[in-house]
């Protein structure tokens, strides 16, 4: 009788410590979450010249995020999100225009170096980017698109927000003839088309 007592203890014990490795061996994965890949992340622009408003396309290549983040959502990862742009990144596939905006557009303005704004993800596509600019800060209203682990954000800039007339004039004076349409004006539009590639990282 005290044998099968026991035998009956020593396999409870064994049954119960048997359990606890299972236990330990079902431990739950980390939760994985987003964050922004700047490396992979450009700032598309369309400019428009002459009076019939032909395109200039450009790109700003590089992006500085300065409040790193991580989120369960896309959404969550870009709100409250702040960058900033560097200049120098301008690029439109053609040297010498590159040089003019730099030197003429963006040379006439104050704190010329970087342009920089915080995202606000207000609603599931819409929201607004505060861009500081010229030495002013204005709200500009953006729309966006997410899908898998991209989200692509549009806006048409109005540079007279950020009081940019000066620098529309001084680029428009050194590109006046390449800025002249047929009828012979010149003209440089304030208004400029945005899309924001972004791409996540989920990890």
């Amino acid at each position: 009788m005290k044998k099968i007592i026991i035998l009956s203890l020593v396999l409870s014990i064994f049954s119960f410590t048997s359990c606890k490795k299972k236990e330990k061996k079902e431990a739950k994965p980390a939760e994985k979450s987003y964050s922004v890949d700047t490396k992979k992340t450009v700032v598309n622009w369309i400019a428009f010249k002459t009076t019939s408003k032909v395109p200039v396309k450009g790109q700003f290549t590089e992006i500085i995020i300065e409040n790193t983040k991580k989120d369960s959502t896309i959404m969550g990862a870009l709100n409250g999100l702040k960058f900033s742009i560097p200049i120098s990144s301008l690029i439109t596939n053609d040297t010498i225009r590159d040089g003019k905006l730099k030197k003429f557009f963006f040379g006439t303005m104050k704190n010329t170096t970087l342009i920089s704004g915080t995202i606000n993800m207000n609603s599931k596509n819409s929201g607004s980017v505060d861009i500081t600019m010229n030495g002013i800060s204005y709200a500009m209203p953006v729309t966006y698109i997410i899908s898998d682990k991209k989200a692509h954000m549009f806006a048409v800039m109005n540079l007279d927000n950020w009081q940019a007339q000066t620098a529309i004039a001084a680029l428009n004076t050194v590109c006046k003839d390449l800025h002249s349409g047929t009828d012979g004006i010149s003209k440089t539009w304030s208004d400029v088309n945005i899309e924001v590639a972004i791409q996540l990282n989920y990890e």
